[in-house]
């Protein structure tokens, strides 16, 4: 059996996002997240994965800081961001999550027009000033998200007009908008059907391929395999065991994973 501290991702120099023995603790006394240590490169996606209630959508929030607004709960370690660590108490979360971005679960588009769901957030930071510029986002952002061409003709409507997916697809969009360098999706396809999450699928690995480093919690092993180029597994508040996605699932080398994937529990 592979040990959990032998199984930590020893951080890379000048890796885009990069976590040091992060820890989550919940009413100052429970650790629901204990020492983790991962590195997140430029342009790849990684999955997390493990049975419910095992740490990864916690780590997960602890990347944009958003585990701070939980009372008593406090984050140890280091986070470092383009090798700054933003795990400290004077950090801007305002500005921080303008270049690491979130996809929920539920698709929790406004209650705005198609058009005004994409350029709310850079209008307020001021990222675009002219009609032309609003334009030309609206059109980037919708198609980066694989769905302009489904929408192009209905952009003053109710972005709750859509169907769930588009919904999903237009959050994609409107976290694209600011141009971040990371987004965080947490089980963006468990509320869509089979054709919306393939949809999905595919947007996060053509993000990708535009230099974006996506991170993504699921419970389906299936979508693990099909978008993410590194896996990491955790479970009960550990993180076992990470490498490549070929190798997690193929090679699997610590017993409790092996025994995940192979269904004895989970």
């Amino acid at each position: 059996m592979t040990d959990a501290t032998t199984a930590q991702a020893t951080p890379a120099e000048g890796s885009l996002l990069t976590t040091k023995d992060v820890t989550v603790t919940y009413d100052l006394t429970h650790e629901a997240l204990h020492g983790t240590s991962l590195t997140f490169e430029k342009g790849q996606v990684t999955a997390l994965i493990g049975p419910s209630g095992c740490g990864k959508s916690t780590f997960l929030r602890c990347l944009n800081l958003m585990n701070r607004e939980i009372p008593k709960c406090s984050i140890g370690g280091e986070i470092l961001y383009h090798g700054r660590d933003i795990n400290t108490p004077k950090e801007n979360l305002f500005e921080l999550r303008k270049s690491i971005g979130m996809v929920f679960q539920q698709p929790t588009p406004f209650r705005k027009s198609i058009r005004e769901n994409i350029l709310f957030a850079p209008k307020k930071h001021g990222r675009v000033r002219t009609k032309a510029e609003e334009d030309e986002l609206v059109e980037t952002s919708l198609r980066q998200a694989a769905l302009w061409d489904e929408v192009k003709d209905k952009l003053k409507q109710s972005a709750h007009a859509l169907s769930g997916g588009q919904q999903q697809r237009l959050c994609i969009a409107r976290t694209l908008a600011m141009k971040p360098d990371v987004v965080l999706f947490d089980e963006p396809c468990s509320a869509l059907d089979p054709i919306s999450t393939f949809a999905i699928e595919e947007t996060i690995r053509d993000i990708a391929s535009t230099g974006i480093c996506e991170i993504i919690v699921t419970h389906n092993m299936e979508q693990a395999t099909r978008v993410s180029d590194r896996t990491a597994f955790f479970y009960v508040g550990d993180m076992v065991e990470t490498g490549t996605t070929q190798q997690i699932f193929r090679n699997p080398r610590d017993q409790r994973l092996i025994d995940y994937l192979t269904g004895r529990f989970g």
